[in-house]
């Protein structure tokens, strides 16, 4: 498979709306996001009671490097509340591409 000019991009774009989805608390919406692999093994039901609902306030992508024609790495930043306290911190995720789309690798 040869890398989309624009994997980059189109991955950035469907990691912040996952993101955004599960700031604004849409468990279905970032569902859709998960690969069909990961949507075959968890059910709708099962991923929405694993995610914690209003725990997230803020998303934001940061970087996509993608090293394969199939496989890209998201940095972003996500900023939770915990203790009363609003904190910050970097995480790593996983996206695959699976025919002409990129999805969510839940791990």
């Amino acid at each position: 498979a040869v890398l989309q000019p624009d994997a980059e991009v189109t991955v950035g774009k469907r990691a912040q709306a996952r993101w955004d989805a599960l700031v604004g608390g849409d468990t279905k919406a970032a569902y859709e996001f998960l690969s069909p692999g990961s949507r075959a093994a968890l059910s709708l039901v099962d991923y929405a009671s694993s995610v914690r609902v209003g725990f997230w306030r803020s998303a934001k992508v940061d970087k996509v490097t993608c090293e394969s024609a199939d496989r890209c790495e998201v940095a972003a930043t996500i900023e939770y509340e915990f203790q009363g306290r609003r904190t910050k911190t970097p995480l790593r995720e996983t996206w695959i591409r699976d025919g002409s789309e990129w999805w969510y690798l839940q791990r």
